[in-house]
């Protein structure tokens, strides 16, 4: 058990959910805007940056690679760039806690320049997958040392010439492809990246904003290519960073089944790559407007004004996975009040994502009555009385937790949730914003807490 006071929270029925809450900034551009800040020449100024912990892991290894990084009294970021081949060697290993991206992303750094550096982190994070990163990286003239199977600890010394390389990856991953697009930066030629079909864009759209040539396009094959000109140089640009629609997806989804609901949640992220569950949860018969769409940083957002409905069961396409891939715990909770069956098709992603997100949800769906089935890729959950009255341990992955807590909301008994200190990567105060709405959301260990 965790000694954090905090690692363990009840969440059990409460009133509706009325009013507005503010949601975190976008996690995926907060690491990217930070990155490319730093790859930069002059200053980038960067508005509501998502502070959560992962963010942080990525700003600490920028400031070891090099970077200069600051925060003013007003929350802006103030990122003085290296340039694209002023990083460092960093004296230690740099360490990206339980933060993926942070991590799969600098590899990409470290191997388009003429350094070396050592990667680590937690213990979630040092089993996670990262051999297809390290093999596109190898391609391009890094040299790369790890554990077998690609895990962490791995040490890459980058390449003095990267070379430009075609790639085709089976999945569709921004992870993959936005490492060897960072990679691609400082080779001579055009990097390609073909996948089966389109992940978030977030890189490719920042990489414009700072001043790189990057096109997108469909091929006669039908998948989708990026292509980054080489020895590129990027100028600071400023950014705003929108709320993240990932977090936001747990207030939507607790509106939407908790009786009488009212809210609205404003400058939400409408990037198309990452609307996928707006799209599913609409098809269910969810009551959610969106108004007041605008461009922030680059990137389309709108506010949204969500209210409690029936919902009902539907068929989830594969080809949706990459704009909801992050969701898919979340939606099997809408799933579980909705009429009839929901099946989600193609998420064998989510497999190896910060737990094996498929087995996780649905033992813990299960443990709280859902009639819940699965496979490699795919799962169904069917309308059920939730029965609540478990203690569902969320495997410290931070979308779990609060994915478990929401489904508390609507049990007939509360539900305890272990392994909640994750929540702070992307979704810092995540239980007391909820409450302020009328959610009931609290700390299990207040009996016993350590002074």
């Amino acid at each position: 058990m965790s000694p954090h006071p905090h690692d363990q929270l009840i969440s059990k029925k409460a009133g509706p959910l009325v009013g507005t809450m503010p949601i975190p900034g976008d996690k995926s551009i907060s690491h990217r805007s930070l990155i490319f800040g730093s790859l930069a020449i002059g200053t980038t100024k960067i508005r509501g940056l998502l502070e959560g912990a992962d963010v942080i892991s990525t700003k600490d290894a920028l400031v070891a690679l090099g970077a200069s990084i600051e925060r003013d009294a007003d929350g802006v970021w103030h990122i003085t760039g290296v340039g694209l081949h002023g990083m460092m060697s960093p004296v230690t290993p740099l360490d990206l806690g339980n933060s993926g991206t942070g991590a799969r992303l600098l590899m990409g750094v470290v191997a388009g320049q003429n350094i070396t550096a050592t990667f680590c982190g937690d213990a979630s994070l040092s089993v996670r997958p990262m051999a297809r990163i390290t093999d596109p990286l190898a391609e391009m003239g890094a040299e790369i040392t790890c554990r077998d199977g690609g895990l962490l600890p791995v040490t890459i010394a980058g390449a003095a010439n990267p070379m430009a390389i075609s790639h085709r990856s089976k999945v569709a991953s921004a992870q993959i492809k936005s490492a060897i697009l960072l990679a691609g930066l400082n080779a001579r030629g055009t990097t390609n990246i073909i996948e089966p079909h389109a992940s978030r864009d977030h890189s490719e759209s920042l990489l414009r904003h700072f001043g790189a040539s990057v096109q997108q396009h469909i091929g006669t094959d039908g998948a989708h290519h990026v292509e980054l000109a080489g020895e590129a140089t990027l100028r600071a640009a400023d950014i705003i960073v929108p709320s993240d629609p990932s977090s936001a997806a747990f207030a939507i989804v607790a509106a939407l089944i908790t009786p009488q609901s009212d809210i609205t949640l404003v400058g939400i992220g409408m990037n198309p790559l990452r609307t996928g569950l707006l799209t599913t949860l609409i098809e269910m018969g969810g009551d959610i407007v969106k108004s007041n769409d605008r461009i922030e940083g680059g990137e389309a957002v709108a506010d949204l004004r969500i209210r409690h409905s029936q919902l009902r069961g539907t068929i989830v396409p594969a080809e949706r996975a990459a704009s909801m891939i992050d969701e898919y715990p979340i939606l099997s909770v809408a799933a579980a009040i909705a009429s009839g069956t929901t099946e989600m098709l193609g998420v064998a992603e989510l497999r190896v994502k910060e737990t094996d997100r498929i087995k996780v949800m649905a033992d813990g769906l299960a443990a709280c009555g859902v009639s819940v089935d699965y496979d490699d890729d795919s799962m169904r959950v069917s309308a059920s009385t939730i029965s609540g009255g478990a203690t569902l341990s969320a495997q410290h992955d931070h979308r779990i937790a609060m994915s478990f807590l929401t489904l508390g909301l609507i049990a007939e008994q509360p539900i305890t949730v272990t392994g909640c200190t994750t929540i702070e990567t992307s979704f810092p105060r995540f239980a007391s914003s909820m409450n302020q709405l009328g959610a009931n959301i609290f700390d299990g260990k207040k009996h016993d807490h350590c002074h």
